[in-house]
């Protein structure tokens, strides 16, 4: 009973906005990530703490919840909600930069975790109960449609990597209902969470079986094919090993780290996309209990 006086005081966009935060700070917290910010430290990254991350995630809440209302207010997919979303989305980068002292830490979060946000809340409003890929597909077909609005901007570095090497980034990882996430990482979590292991082995497993299918702009970026040569590879090994939470799968999780660290890789996509599958899979459970409950 008590469980279902909680979700009754949150609005659905207020509790899905404190999801979004809590993925992220899920994300940034869960350790042994490669050469990414853990507890342990700032990983390849010479400008991002762990402190800095939770900060910038806790300042997104407010935006995340902007979008919830919107996509509440609009109550299916069109080209007004996406043009406000993607507003909303433009002033909650504004204020990520200025909780961050103008460090870039969740701007790809903020655009797949909106995504996600905006998509379960149509559910929500709809009154439909979505399986994750479903929710992915439609977090997908906000992606497609094009918001006029975009204003004329410097490319980010991931643009820069897909104009120079002609490869897909986050926006058509979006567009085509985040396959990655669909066909690595839940597969994985899922997978992990049926053997006798700790919750972080399965997320870490995660987004290792992500990182051996995406392009991350972020390491090509910084280190080139070379490093995600190594990146993907080395993620396969693991996995191939018995995962992050057999003896050999981190003994091999210890030296790619060696290698990224040495590179300066940092799976910054990846990570992103860690953190909007631990959004899904929350959703997805809190979906299902209160279906049951009520």
């Amino acid at each position: 009973m008590m469980a279902q006086v909680q979700y009754q005081t949150l609005s659905d966009s207020q509790l899905l906005a404190d999801m979004a935060v809590e993925a992220l700070i899920d994300e940034v917290n869960l350790t042994p990530k490669p050469a990414l910010v853990d507890r342990r430290g700032s990983g390849a990254h010479d400008d991002l703490t762990l402190e800095l991350m939770e900060r910038s995630a806790k300042s997104l809440g407010p935006m995340f919840d902007a979008m919830a209302q919107a996509a509440k207010h609009h109550g299916k997919v069109c080209l007004a909600l996406r043009e406000d979303i993607g507003e909303i989305g433009r002033q909650g980068e504004n204020t990520m930069m200025l909780a961050t002292d103008g460090v870039n830490t969740h701007r790809g979060a903020i655009w797949a975790l909106g995504l996600m946000v905006t998509a379960a809340t149509l559910a929500r409003t709809n009154q439909q109960y979505l399986s994750a890929v479903e929710l992915c597909q439609l977090a997908g077909q906000i992606a497609q449609l094009e918001d006029r609005f975009i204003p004329e901007q410097a490319l980010s570095h991931g643009q820069q990597v897909q104009k120079k090497l002609g490869i897909l980034g986050a926006k058509e990882q979006a567009q085509q209902g985040f396959p990655t996430i669909v066909n690595f990482g839940l597969k994985q979590l899922y997978q992990s969470r049926s053997k006798p292991m700790k919750e972080e082995f399965a997320r870490l497993d995660a987004l290792l079986a992500m990182m051996t299918d995406l392009t991350d702009t972020c390491v090509l970026y910084r280190s080139g094919t070379n490093g995600l040569k190594r990146m993907q590879q080395g993620a396969q090994q693991i996995l191939d090993l018995g995962g992050s939470s057999s003896l050999e799968g981190r003994r091999a999780l210890h030296l790619l780290e060696i290698d990224l660290l040495r590179m300066k890789a940092s799976a910054g996509g990846a990570a992103d996309l860690l953190a909007a599958t631990l959004f899904i899979d929350r959703v997805e459970q809190s979906s299902a209990k209160n279906k049951k409950e009520f």
